[in-house]
């Protein structure tokens, strides 16, 4: 299948590592330009350096996400290195976990605000693309722990409002034609990524993880890549205001 981004013009907030990585890496492959940032400002230029050997536009920089001056003046930046905006992705996360004040602020800044301010620095060239071409979209990355809960955790909140801003957006830039989604990874195991953490400081805890998974594995960053890259894709042009689960059937609810 086409999807259709040869030329488009992408950026990916948290692109050096895991999923936004992974979200990159296959953007690249489609012949889309991309732009991407994070902390580590050496990991940004590795990750650009590759980026490039595709053949496509790529630039990074380090950046402090939850400074929302910062984020807007980077993502104006990126948009005037690309020539522009037809898909942007919310991919960093703090995850911080536990329900003291400073965990709830900390996935509030990183995660919502951060959504927030990076949206709102992109719409006019989200709209400007999607006028050009009929489609721009937002692509969310959120977690099954949005609808699940063992404990009061500020985690799975925090990434619940993820899921109900992107069908707040969906609906009111419908008509703009920007297109806003979600996909909800379940857990995902790279080489130093959270899980790899745990099973290396906590084995007993992830092996009682990898369990709990019918398909008796995690995800693979490129898995839930693939997702993220469809829904932002204009071969997905007629899917706004979902929430995609990529989980391996390790959550029980029904997605009606």
């Amino acid at each position: 299948m086409d999807l259709g981004l040869n030329g488009k013009n992408a950026v990916i907030l948290g692109g050096t590592r895991g999923i936004g990585r992974a979200i990159a890496d296959t953007l690249a492959r489609e012949g889309a330009n991309v732009a991407i940032c994070a902390r580590n400002a050496a990991q940004v230029e590795q990750a650009v350096a590759a980026l490039r050997g595709h053949g496509v536009r790529a630039s990074g920089a380090s950046v402090d996400i939850t400074d929302g001056a910062a984020l807007r003046a980077w993502i104006a930046s990126a948009a005037h290195e690309l020539g522009g905006i037809d898909i942007l992705f919310s991919n960093a996360g703090a995850m911080a976990q536990g329900g003291d004040p400073a965990a709830w602020e900390q996935n509030f800044r990183l995660d919502v605000l951060g959504a927030v301010h990076a949206f709102d620095a992109a719409r006019p060239f989200l709209e400007k693309g999607a006028e050009k071409n009929g489609d721009a979209a937002f692509v969310i990355i959120s977690s099954v722990s949005a609808a699940q809960a063992d404990t009061a955790s500020s985690y799975g909140p925090i990434k619940a409002a993820l899921v109900h801003m992107a069908k707040g957006l969906a609906r009111q830039h419908a008509a703009r034609k920007i297109r806003v989604n979600v996909v909800s990874p379940g857990t995902v195991y790279f080489p130093g990524g959270v899980w790899h953490m745990r099973e290396q400081n906590a084995p007993e805890r992830f092996r009682e993880m990898l369990a709990r998974n019918p398909t008796g594995r995690m995800a693979t960053p490129q898995e839930i890549a693939n997702a993220a890259v469809f829904l932002g894709s204009p071969a997905s042009s007629f899917t706004t205001g979902s929430n995609l689960i990529v989980d391996g059937a390790i959550s029980s609810r029904v997605n009606f």
